[in-house]
């Protein structure tokens, strides 16, 4: 039975943007305390923004929002944003983009559970586990070894976005979707909502999100990329 997220994603935007629903048509900048803290993994995101196909909000440090606010008074698809957006935060050269933002209740009930939950890295875990700060969901092949797997993110006391990877010889079997919807169904059953987010050129991340239940309704995540 899907699950009404509406309340659950209202809460999780607030506290990881700063402001949620957009009050309005178009972009929105907020000063938020939270983009002068440390992220899910350590780092520090001068900007966090999230947009549905109508409005945006992006939310950056307090001190800084008036200045960016004038620099995207013109839009978010202009060339060079990153560089005028790097210089108003403050910061080193960086890429700014978007990417797709997910958020479900509806996990397909088909979808058999796989995997094994650990709440920290495990020895024999590949490193790209490693970061997340929430629990991890594996999969093993018979001789044990870890092909695929589930990292979750904690944004926040309600948001927990995934993240899914499958080792390239076992790729188009499935694993991938079983685990993300096992996962998904935690998050939900824990009364959060589970967040999904990818970019917008990989078409197999966006079939396991088809396939699982996380519609892409046309919104989009924005941050602020460090380039060299």
């Amino acid at each position: 039975m899907a699950i009404d997220i509406t309340e659950r994603l209202r809460a999780h935007l607030s506290k990881w943007v700063g402001a949620w629903p957009p009050p309005g048509p178009g972009v929105h900048v907020v000063g938020h305390r939270a983009r002068l803290e440390p992220t899910w993994d350590g780092s520090i995101s001068p900007l966090i923004g999230v947009g549905t196909p109508d409005a945006a909000v992006l939310s950056v440090r307090p001190d800084r929002a008036a200045t960016v606010r004038d620099v995207v008074a013109g839009g978010l698809d202009r060339p060079g944003l990153g560089d005028r957006l790097s210089d108003a935060l403050g910061v080193g050269p960086a890429s700014f983009g978007a990417g797709v933002f997910r958020a479900s209740g509806d996990i397909d009930p088909t979808i058999e559970a796989l995997g094994e939950w650990a709440d920290d890295q495990q020895p024999d875990y590949p490193d790209w586990l490693a970061p997340f700060n929430g629990p991890r969901l594996v999969a093993r092949d018979d001789d044990g070894t870890v092909i695929a797997g589930v990292g979750i993110k904690i944004h926040d006391d309600v948001g927990h976005e995934l993240s899914v990877v499958t080792e390239e010889a076992a790729r188009g079997k499935g694993y991938a979707r079983r685990l993300v919807a096992t996962a998904a169904r935690r998050v939900l059953d824990e009364g959060r909502v589970p967040v999904y987010l990818h970019d917008e050129r990989n078409v197999a991340s966006a079939h396991v999100a088809d396939a699982v239940g996380f519609r892409d309704e046309g919104w989009r995540v924005y941050g602020l990329w460090p380039r060299s």
